[in-house]
């Protein structure tokens, strides 16, 4: 394992088993790896008829009307036990389920989202070229656009296709002999998982991990994901030169992976979506979480701060300019990203549009409120409507386990 750049010092101590935006609970990396994916379950009638009504509401021009399309459904779930959705009933549920999300800041654009149906793709090299023409079409040179592809949900004769990254795009932590990390202390445990699988690991601070493809009856299968897809953006500031040092880069699309789709009492597991990055999720949570890459000391002695005492704010000031940094080297490499204080005004935007639709806007403050300055945006300075509303993602327990490298039976 080649040694770490001089200013990026192998990170210390325990790796944490947080995962991506989820922070997903793992398991030791001693423990065997076990196949699993998410079982069939009997779609719910009655989240099946208040989608379809809610569905027809919306969208009135449909070429079935809504009492004769519920009575195919009916007719479908008592003959077979299940229902499929049709095309327009699948974008929609969705874009839907992107504007009920929570803990979204950026659902003001739900209604671009581009819906992929990939519900006919069964092997997994068919999975994994789905996966690269999503983020192909995703990454569309910089100009990011919101993705989902969803694939085959649960029925009563074979279960769903699964993968068990957190994200389509996630790089290796690996421990070294001293106790610390080199490369993303996040993600020690599925490195190590997928290195127990075959993986050939390169050493290095952003090694893009293989993909892990699982599907009915089959073990999992590893598939690398092609370096022309993952369009990286390396980490420069407008006035600090020394900041090209540090060899820092990251990754243009944040596609969630492991999060299961509900659309109408049918259950999705595998539906990889994006938007682009807020530059606060690489710059303050990323790059600076004590238990991902941890950068605020090595920012801050480049910066020449004083980091003696909590009074002199280095870490307030280190972050800034780390943000800094982030914001000006995605701008300069022409690929989309946004900052705290617009998006946070689009929020509001969002949330005047739906309410004069009338409809609620679930939210959770701790996630739509910015990891930094949050007392001077505004959506700080208000109430929100909790509580949960589908079509919807859900981040289950087994998909925890399986980001971060343990998958459990069932």
């Amino acid at each position: 394992m080649p040694a770490p750049p001089a200013a990026m010092p192998a990170h210390g101590g325990a790796a944490a088993h947080g995962v991506g935006a989820a922070n997903a609970a793992g398991a030791q990396g001693g423990r065997g790896l076990v196949s699993a994916a998410r079982a069939w379950q009997v779609p719910d009638w009655a989240e099946a008829e208040d989608f379809v009504r809610r569905f027809h509401a919306e969208q009135p021009d449909q070429p079935v009307p809504t009492e004769m399309r519920l009575r195919q459904i009916r007719e479908h779930l008592e003959r077979t036990g299940t229902y499929r959705h049709t095309r327009a009933e699948l974008e929609y549920g969705a874009r839907v389920a992107w504007r009920n999300s929570s803990r979204c800041i950026g659902r003001l654009y739900w209604k671009s989202l581009r819906v992929l149906d990939r519900r006919t793709s069964a092997t997994p090299e068919e999975i994994h070229a789905d996966l690269c023409e999503h983020l192909r079409q995703a990454t569309n040179h910089g100009r990011i656009r919101p993705v989902i592809s969803i694939f085959a949900p649960a029925t009563p004769f074979r279960r769903a296709p699964l993968v068990w990254n957190s994200q389509l795009i996630r790089y290796a932590g690996y421990r070294t002999v001293d106790g610390g990390v080199i490369g993303d202390p996040g993600n020690v445990d599925f490195t190590d998982a997928v290195r127990r699988l075959g993986w050939q690991a390169p050493g290095g601070w952003f090694d893009v991990l293989p993909l892990v493809i699982e599907t009915h009856g089959d073990k999992p299968h590893l598939f690398d994901v092609p370096r022309d897809l993952v369009l990286e953006v390396p980490i420069t500031h407008p006035d600090y030169p020394a900041f090209a040092s540090l060899g820092l880069r990251w990754h243009a699309v944040p596609a969630i992976s492991n999060m299961r789709l509900s659309i109408g009492g049918i259950d999705y597991p595998l539906a990889p979506f994006n938007g682009w990055y807020m530059g606060t999720e690489i710059g303050a949570r990323n790059f600076v979480d004590a238990d991902r890459y941890d950068l605020l000391p090595v920012v801050a002695e480049l910066l020449g701060l004083d980091t003696s005492k909590d009074t002199t704010l280095w870490k307030d000031r280190a972050v800034v300019e780390l943000n800094v940094a982030v914001l000006h080297s995605f701008e300069a490499a022409g690929v989309k990203i946004t900052d705290h204080h617009t998006e946070s005004q689009r929020f509001l935007t969002h949330i005047e549009r739906e309410e004069r639709a009338g409809r609620r806007v679930p939210t959770d403050w701790s996630w739509i409120v910015p990891p930094i300055s949050g007392g001077l945006t505004p959506v700080f300075h208000r109430y929100y409507d909790e509580g949960d509303q589908r079509p919807n993602f859900y981040l289950d327990d087994e998909a925890r386990a399986r980001a971060a490298g343990c998958p459990v039976a069932h």
